[in-house]
């Protein structure tokens, strides 16, 4: 079904998508300063390229270690990158899915804009795996949380 999703995606604008988030990833990185954003941009890109069958976990989730963009300069990136940037993306992801949602056809594909907006919000310190890769470490996440609490 993903490998469908992921034709029809681009088939009906998902490489539109895709492509203006690689044109602001190419602009964040014109400046050294931008290099986060446009590493963000680029990440984004790829999943507004394929959303069917992937999901953005935290580096930090699947890794199970933090990095600088699961740190405090990524909490500073994120506050940036959400007032300059990002809940103007995602209000334009929600009101793209919503008009998506209006068909029965199209509520798979307003879903994705869904997971695109939440992703548009706070991008840094984020990746994209493939849906079992994210629920296995959501899964050793668990796990970890619980052995922590049954044994202090």
């Amino acid at each position: 079904m993903s490998v469908i999703g992921n034709i029809l995606w681009v088939i009906f604008g998902g490489w539109l998508t895709a492509l203006l988030w690689l044109l602001g990833g190419v602009l964040a990185c014109i400046s050294i300063i931008g290099l986060p954003f446009g590493r963000a941009c680029f990440v984004m890109a790829g999943f507004a390229f394929m959303p069917f069958g992937y999901e953005a976990i935290s580096r930090e989730v699947l890794y199970g270690r933090g990095d600088m963009g699961t740190g405090a300069p990524g909490i500073i990136g994120n506050t940036l990158w959400f007032l300059l940037a990002g809940w103007w993306i995602a209000l334009g992801h929600v009101l793209t899915a919503a008009g998506l949602a209006l068909s029965i056809v199209g509520i798979p594909f307003a879903w994705q804009h869904l997971k695109l907006a939440q992703l548009a919000l706070f991008p840094i310190g984020k990746t994209v795996v493939p849906c079992d890769t994210a629920a296995e470490a959501h899964r050793r996440r668990a796990a970890e949380d619980l052995d922590r609490r049954r044994n202090p």
